[in-house]
């Protein structure tokens, strides 16, 4: 490319994000396409340095967020009648004394809950979360049977997950306290103004009228609290403790350890120790993985959608019922039957070796198999079981692209590669980008192909350090299993696992997700 046909690069961030301006227009197709993957490169650099700049604006917003809310608090307290003040230690009175008894009784009760949990359960959680526990299992000796017994003491596990349960309802109990305050300093200034408060029906209608939203979403919100976002927490902090098989936090208790178990996972020792070579191997085949199991099932499947909707093509329902029939089958059941299909004694080798002289050392998924034949052939049995999925996905989408398009294609004189390449698969990818992503997100953590085919086999001498016995063809998520069902139980380092896996998956998301045209350019095809 000459100067004349080339686009200024000596300022990035513009001609980057520009496209290049005429200059790009005049580039030939290859070309083109060099200039996009140089541009993906160059971009990533801006692309962390605004996320940079937007994460330190929402901690700035957040700041001032809290200031203001503290300025508030303090007015409200400064400015209120004796009823806003009283609230401020017995939750709803202003709202009994304001006749807005509904409101009250629920800002009095949650209180009443709270004081009686804290003082019977939760300040004895959190007063142990420090040390997670003084005393164990105590074995003491029954002189009249001449057996040993157990007496149980403390119990790291529950400490840890009631203290961070205690944690949630503190904080619930400061956003409830929050807008008690709020209530009364709102009821206040109608008062003032010379406006009646709503009543009691008022508000019940309200919950089923205007505020039904809130009503109908907040059973899932606790839900979403209760049984995700604690158990992330709980999670994360797993990782920061010894805990394991051996110590379970009843027989043995386990304590917090720091950055321990990160640097284990980081520090390239030998041996025992050896997680950092496993994880950047599985970690390499994961991506690999996922890359092929996801893109090889959308374009076969959108091909072999295109063949049963193109015109002339007959049987076009006992076609895609063959294939939803395969969707029908449950799954675990499915693979496993074809896990014996290719193993060393199933009939496909079997076949393979009496008639086409295949070597009596070979192996598809077996211990003995070369990792990349595992690999490719669970690659391909993936491709038999995700094609129905993206075929039906397709399908509906390719009956919805006009056919003015294609047939005003077919005037100016274009073929049906160009066809497919102009119109069916930019529409495609425009509105499966989101889909895509969660695919390929999904194929990282997909548990049953490699687990129910091949257990993750062969075994990986190189890795064989590390807890979980690491195969060729363990994912992530499957390595993360096996470290936790071990002899050992390494829960803290699957939980260093889960928050690797975790953040490689966001950070992946976020960088497709922000350049992704479904997202950026959301009216193009309207």
């Amino acid at each position: 490319m000459n100067d004349q046909m080339t686009p200024d690069i000596k300022n990035p961030r513009l001609t980057f994000r520009d496209g290049g301006g005429l200059a790009y227009l005049r580039l030939s197709k290859w070309q083109r396409f060099l200039y996009k993957i140089a541009r993906f490169f160059v971009m990533i650099p801006f692309f962390f340095k605004n996320l940079g700049i937007k994460i330190y604006q929402g901690c700035k917003k957040l700041v001032f967020k809290v200031r203001d809310e503290f300025v508030d608090v303090f007015n409200t307290f400064r400015y209120g009648d004796w009823k806003t003040r009283i609230s401020f230690v017995i939750m709803g009175f202003g709202c009994f004394a304001r006749k807005q008894i509904l409101k009250g009784l629920l800002f009095f009760v949650f209180e009443l809950v709270f004081i009686f949990y804290m003082i019977f359960a939760g300040a004895n959680w959190l007063s142990q979360i420090g040390t997670l526990g003084i005393q164990g299992r105590e074995e003491i000796w029954n002189e009249e049977y001449g057996i040993t017994t157990y007496v149980y003491h403390d119990n790291s596990f529950k400490i840890l997950l009631y203290s961070v349960l205690t944690i949630f309802f503190i904080v619930a109990f400061i956003y409830t306290w929050r807008a008690n305050i709020k209530q009364n300093r709102i009821a206040q200034q109608i008062l003032a103004s010379g406006k009646q408060l709503r009543s009691n029906k008022d508000d019940v209608h309200s919950m089923i009228d205007d505020q039904f939203h809130k009503t109908l979403l907040a059973l899932p919100t606790l839900g979403i609290l209760v049984f995700t976002v604690m158990p992330i927490v709980f999670m994360v902090l797993i990782a920061f403790t010894n805990y394991d098989g051996s110590h379970d936090g009843l027989n043995k208790l386990f304590t917090w350890v720091g950055w321990e178990n990160f640097n284990t996972m980081f520090s390239w020792k030998s041996g025992s120790n050896a997680y950092s070579a496993a994880f950047g191997e599985i970690l390499s085949w994961t991506l690999i993985w996922a890359f092929f199991a996801t893109f090889s099932n959308y374009f076969l499947g959108m091909f072999v959608a295109i063949m049963i909707n193109k015109k002339g093509i007959k049987l076009k329902k006992l076609w895609r019922t063959v294939l939803v029939l395969t969707i029908a089958i449950p799954q675990f059941i499915s693979l496993l039957y074809v896990s014996k299909l290719f193993s060393d004694t199933g009939i496909i080798l079997t076949f393979m070796r009496k008639y086409l002289g295949v070597s009596n050392s070979f192996s598809f998924i077996g211990t003995n198999a070369n990792k990349w034949v595992a690999r490719f052939t669970i690659i391909i049995i993936n491709i038999w079981i995700g094609i129905p999925y993206l075929m039906l996905i397709a399908t509906g989408i390719l009956m919805n692209i006009p056919e003015d398009l294609y047939e005003s294609a077919k005037i100016d004189g274009a073929n049906v590669w160009q066809q497919y390449t102009k119109i069916t698969l930019p529409y495609m990818l425009f509105i499966t980008g989101p889909y895509l992503l969660t695919s390929f997100i999904g194929n990282m953590n997909n548990f049953n192909v490699i687990y129910l085919l091949t257990g993750g086999g062969p075994t990986n001498p190189a890795a064989s350090g590390a807890s979980g016995s690491v195969g060729y063809t363990d994912l992530l998520i499957t390595w993360l299993f096996k470290i936790t069902m071990g002899a050992n139980s390494e829960y803290k380092m699957a939980s260093v696992i889960g928050i690797l896996v975790f953040i490689v998956s966001a950070g992946i998301s976020l960088l497709v997700y922000n350049i992704m045209p479904s997202t950026r350019n959301e009216e193009d095809f309207q």
